[in-house]
């Protein structure tokens, strides 16, 4: 590399943890002019920066490389087995199995812009964009993710995520879920993948929406002070915190749902990559 290091570069001991998923150079044919450190760099870099691909710096690779390579490993799921492979690396060196046997579900609500492509509003959240519905185990790490117009309900938007993800992982038996997936999605989970629903409520010790009879006072609430951390409700939100640091990640940018759900993959492969690398 004949240039100075940016902060979203891989280093040596990155790049030894991820060349062997890659294929090694050819003996025939054409020499490969770019290598896959080099590419890894360029797309890292875009979605760190989120910049747009024409913006990238003239020291990187040329834009048209790597958004070729950003696309085609996406049509070839190659970015999908990539976070795979590392995810049951990451669960090995904690000690665990390299399939969860537990689950956290929730989804983000992001706006849009003018790229066009699916949309909607999502009336809580005030927010006129999609939805990034991830399951994600208890370290922390994405199982699935899918991407949807954010009118949505999550409970639907449930069935969609569970069904991307079916019979991936023999070893699960449990989803912890917020209020917003009560109903009948806990029956319908059991009854199509034998997995259990919990919903994680806040300890409220009342109920805001019951109403007492005429003439007597309602029932008293009482609400904890400070703040609440709910039973494994903390994990997923720390996920998406870590979307949140790169910045493509801020707003939903591109036209097309799989490539978001693409780019979930990517930032989650550039953060287990950092994290293996240090043992």
């Amino acid at each position: 590399m004949d240039r100075a290091a940016y902060s979203t570069d891989l280093t040596d001991a990155e790049w030894a943890v991820l060349a062997p998923l890659f294929p090694p150079p050819a003996t025939t044919g054409r020499p490969r002019k770019w290598s896959f450190r080099e590419i890894l760099n360029s797309i890292f870099y875009a979605v760190r920066g989120g910049q747009a691909w024409r913006l990238m710096p003239h020291d990187l690779l040329p834009w048209e490389i790597a958004y070729f390579y950003h696309r085609v490993w996406r049509l070839q799921s190659f970015w999908e087995h990539l976070h795979t492979t590392l995810r049951e690396q990451v669960r090995v060196q904690a000690g665990r199995d390299p399939t969860p046997s537990a689950a956290i579900i929730d989804s983000q609500s992001t706006r849009t812009t003018e790229a066009g492509g699916p949309r909607g509003y999502d009336g809580g959240k005030k927010i006129n964009g999609r939805k990034r519905h991830i399951l994600e185990g208890t370290l922390g790490l994405v199982m699935g993710v899918v991407v949807h117009p954010a009118d949505i309900q999550d409970r639907s938007g449930a069935v969609l995520l569970f069904n991307s993800v079916r019979n991936l992982f023999p070893r699960m038996k449990h989803v912890w879920a917020d209020a917003g997936y009560t109903g009948t999605l806990g029956k319908t989970l059991k009854d199509a993948l034998g997995w259990t629903l919990e919903i994680v409520k806040h300890p409220w010790s009342g109920n805001l929406t019951t109403w007492a009879p005429v003439g007597q006072p309602p029932p008293p609430i009482h609400v904890p002070a400070g703040f609440v951390v709910l039973k494994r409700r903390w994990v997923v939100e720390r996920t998406f915190a870590w979307f949140g640091k790169s910045r493509r990640m801020s707003r939903d940018f591109e036209a097309l749902e799989e490539t978001t759900e693409n780019l979930v993959y990517e930032v989650m492969i550039r953060l287990m990559v950092r994290r293996l690398a240090r043992t």
